[in-house]
């Protein structure tokens, strides 16, 4: 199906009011991008040319570069989630799970949800079974955590034209590539429906340090003033943000401050609520049935 067909147009100041408990406005959830780069692979970013351009193999300056993430950034990034006491949503690789057994393990004892991010960080246009990769990320997670993933971010965000139909089919409820609105969204499927979680392309580290090359302080400046833009907005009903970091980058020495100084003003502001995929999930389709009772 195109878009198109997978949804209708709507405005957002033409739909019924969601509500939030507890009198809240604004449900700020925060996605840590955990994945295993491939070392006999291109790799998926680089912060390095290769001084005789092209893409050599191996590409161990860039490889290296993501791994610090993994070694170093993933723990300082940890310290801040621990010392403000919020989740945190982990989209990890399914090979990930057991190469970065420790993220994984720090991860579940802090009963952060398992997202599935592909079973390598590799677009899913060229993942050559797509139905068999969602497979496989799907029992690498589920085998790990006792507990079947019940969101999905494409690697990339990188989707195939049945993406939502196979992730529905595999017993997905809800996926994030679909950045294109601050409420949940319902898209069709050949089999039923499934739902899009507001993600984030804006407030987005790889947008923002890989691709704009804006200078570290611009993500707590440009989180803030979509908080509050956001915040604003929710006086008309119920709104969602996402935060979204991945260790190679916000975990820089240079860079996680930033990160903390976000936490620190959204973490006191009156009816936040800091949930996790799932839970926007299970809100969001709790409305959908008071909204369908009402007279």
């Amino acid at each position: 199906m195109t878009p198109a067909e997978r949804l209708q147009y709507s405005a957002i100041s033409e739909r019924p009011r969601l509500v939030l408990p507890d009198d809240a406005r604004v449900v700020f959830w925060i996605i840590v991008n955990v994945e295993e780069w491939d070392i006999h692979s291109t790799m998926p970013r680089t912060v390095l040319t290769p001084p005789a351009g092209g893409a050599p193999m191996p590409d161990i300056p860039n490889w290296a570069w993501h791994e610090y993430g993994n070694r170093v950034g993933f723990w300082r990034m940890l310290e801040v989630f621990d010392e403000f006491d919020v989740p945190a949503v982990l989209a990890i690789n399914g090979s990930a799970i057991k190469t970065y057994e420790a993220i994984s393990r720090a991860a579940l004892e802090r009963k952060w949800e398992f997202m599935g991010h592909g079973y390598t960080q590799k677009n899913m246009q060229k993942v050559e079974d797509e139905a068999a990769d969602i497979a496989k990320t799907t029992d690498a997670i589920s085998a790990y955590t006792g507990k079947r993933p019940r969101g999905w971010l494409g690697p990339g965000l990188t989707e195939t034209w049945n993406t939502p139909d196979l992730l529905q089919e595999a017993g997905y409820d809800y996926v994030c590539d679909w950045v294109l609105d601050d409420q949940p969204t319902v898209l069709k499927t050949r089999a039923g429906e499934i739902v899009n979680v507001p993600y984030t392309q804006e407030c987005n580290d790889v947008a923002m340090m890989l691709i704009q090359h804006h200078k570290a302080s611009e993500y707590r400046d440009r989180a803030l003033d979509q908080f509050e833009q956001i915040y604003h907005d929710a006086r008309h009903g119920a709104r969602v943000m996402a935060l979204v970091l991945h260790p190679y980058i916000m975990g820089a020495p240079h860079r996680l401050k930033y990160f903390k100084q976000v936490l620190e003003v959204v973490r006191h502001k009156p009816g936040v609520k800091f949930w996790t995929g799932e839970q926007i999930f299970d809100w969001h389709r709790g409305e959908r049935q008071r909204l369908a009772k009402a007279p």
